[in-house]
This record gives structure tokens, C-alpha cells and sequence, in this order.
């Protein structure tokens, strides 16, 4: 009885992290286009205020012993730190020039991108049913893009962009988290302050401080209490996924990806009326079965390493 209790407890405190999870992602994404689109709050602000906010969050967890932060040499995590600032503006600069179908799909490029970056430059290797997958996932990317009737050049230039740096950025992280013997949150930790001190020198010149439309300037309430906001989501998604990540296995946090991927979808063109062409819809399909593919295959090969390993003497 006592242990039945428990599964119940466990499956209860999953299930209430998988929520939390898709609630934060999902309005992070609804919850930035709308300052964008409503208030016009400048993008790098923005992100100022998201970073200022999770290294807040991550200091108050530590001190409740959630984790346990490691000293590390800040030099060991400036490029990461700047490919973090990179990351995140570049991303929310997509979202805020794109609609929400080119933006979602553009992130699922960053897939290929990693594969690529890791055979030319880390001599990875990937099978070829992994590299036929990339097929798929590129070409419902394109259709999409061609077909949308919201194209924006300068989107899809900071789309690019973010897809690189994006892509660069996780590479880094699995290879310094393996290099500093550290996890995602004692690396963010550091991360956080680091990028924040970076952008709070570059937003001067890019964005105005003072003034209408500066971070300091005549905000309404409402968009100030949304802004903020934003910013304690930004750390529940970061909290949030760390936690999925160690409770539950691979294939629920990739499987839970992919139907926040397509409710996200779905939610941008309810609430934003973003416009849908039948060929973009089969853009969408496209690079979904790609990405769905690319999941079984990766997990399928995972699991056979582990087979092995266990069966080994």
C-alpha cells in the first residue's frame, strides 16, 4: 500500500513538472510576441531582463540548497557566455520580426546545424538513417519559408543567425559540462550574471535607455508587469526543463517537445491570425515527421549503446 502511495505521489510530482514545463514554454513564446507586437519593448532589453532575472532565480535556489554551485574559472565560460547573449537575442529577434509557424520551424534547423558543426569540426559520426532525417526537416523549413505571406528578409537573417548560434551554443554547453564536471544549472549560474554584465554594455549602443522605447523610459504598468512577467517565466522554462531532464527519461522530454512544438504552432495562428497556405501546412508536416524520425532513430541507437554496455563483461 505504502509503495503504491508513493508511484502515485512520484507520477503526481511528473505530471505537475511536465505541466509547469508546458505552461512556461508555451506562453514564453505567446507571452514575447505580445510585448513585441502591443508594447514595442526593444528586443536586447528584453533579454537584459530575462537574464537579470534567472541569475536572481538560480542565486535564491542555491541558497535553498536546490543545487550546489560550483567555483569555476569565469575565463572557462566567457565564449559560452557570449554565445548564450548571442543565442537569446538572435532567437527573440526571429520571433519578434517573424510569425510564430516561420520562428518555431526555423528553431527545428538547429538540428541539422549541430550535426553539421559536429562531423566538420568535433570528427562526430552519424548514421546515415540520422542524416536522412535532415531531408525532411530542411525541406518543410523551406517550403514554409517560401510560401509564408508574412516573409520577412530580416527575419529570416536573424532566424539564421539564431539557428547558428543556437546550434553553437549547445554543442559548447555538452562539451564544458563535460570539461568543468558540471551540470546545466551550476553552468547557468555562472552563465546568467556573466551575459547580463555583456549585454548591460551593449545595450546602450543598439537600444535607448532613456526616452520612449528605452528600458528606463515612460512604460505603462501593464507593459512593465508583463515584461517582468516574461522574465520569471524565462527562469520556470530553464528551472523546469533542468528538472524534467533529471526525473524522467529521454523519450518523455523528447516525445513532451514535439506536442509543445505543435501546440505552440497551433496557439500562433489562433491568437496571432497568422495566415496558413496548404503549402506551408505541408511544410509543417514535413519537418514535424522529420523531427518525430530523427527522435526514434537517436533513441533507438541510444538504447542499443546502453544494451551493449550492460551486456559486456
Amino acid at each position: 500500500m505504502a509503495s503504491l502511495v508513493h508511484t502515485v505521489q512520484e507520477n503526481g510530482r511528473i505530471a505537475a513538472g511536465l505541466l509547469l514545463n508546458l505552461l512556461a514554454s508555451i506562453c514564453i513564446v505567446f507571452l514575447n510576441k505580445w510585448i513585441y507586437v502591443h508594447y514595442g519593448f526593444p528586443n536586447m532589453s528584453l533579454t537584459l531582463v530575462h537574464f537579470v532575472v534567472t541569475g536572481l532565480g538560480l542565486y535564491i535556489c542555491q541558497k535553498l540548497n536546490i543545487f550546489a554551485p560550483k567555483s569555476l574559472q569565469p575565463s572557462k565560460v566567457l565564449f559560452l557566455a557570449l554565445s548564450f547573449c548571442g543565442f537569446v537575442v538572435f532567437t527573440n529577434l526571429s520571433l519578434q520580426n517573424n510569425t510564430i509557424g516561420t520562428y518555431q520551424l526555423a528553431k527545428a534547423m538547429t538540428t541539422p546545424v549541430i550535426i553539421v558543426i559536429q562531423t566538420l569540426f568535433y570528427k562526430k559520426t552519424f548514421s546515415v538513417k540520422i542524416q536522412l532525417t535532415l531531408i525532411p526537416i530542411t525541406l518543410g523549413v523551406i517550403l514554409n519559408s517560401y510560401y509564408d505571406v508574412k516573409f520577412n528578409f530580416l527575419g529570416m537573417v536573424f532566424a539564421s543567425l539564431g539557428v547558428v548560434v543556437t546550434s553553437l551554443y549547445q554543442v559548447w554547453v555538452g562539451a564544458k559540462q563535460h570539461e568543468l564536471q558540471v551540470n546545466s544549472m551550476q553552468l547557468l549560474y555562472y552563465q546568467a550574471p556573466m551575459s547580463s554584465a555583456m549585454l548591460l554594455m551593449v545595450v546602450p549602443f543598439f537600444e535607448p535607455i532613456f526616452g520612449k522605447g528605452g528600458i528606463l523610459g515612460p512604460w505603462s504598468f501593464s507593459a512593465l508587469l508583463m515584461v517582468l512577467l516574461s522574465g520569471v517565466i524565462a527562469f520556470m522554462v530553464n528551472l523546469s526543463i533542468y528538472w524534467i531532464i533529471g526525473n524522467t527519461s529521454p523519450v518523455t522530454y523528447n516525445m513532451f517537445g514535439h506536442f509543445k512544438f505543435c501546440i505552440t504552432l497551433f496557439g500562433g495562428y489562433v491568437l496571432f491570425k497568422d495566415p496558413l497556405s496548404i503549402n506551408q501546412g505541408l511544410g509543417i508536416l514535413c519537418t514535424l515527421f522529420g523531427i518525430l524520425t530523427y527522435t526514434h532513430f537517436k533513441l533507438s541507437e541510444q538504447e542499443g549503446t546502453r544494451s551493449k554496455l550492460v551486456q559486456r563483461p
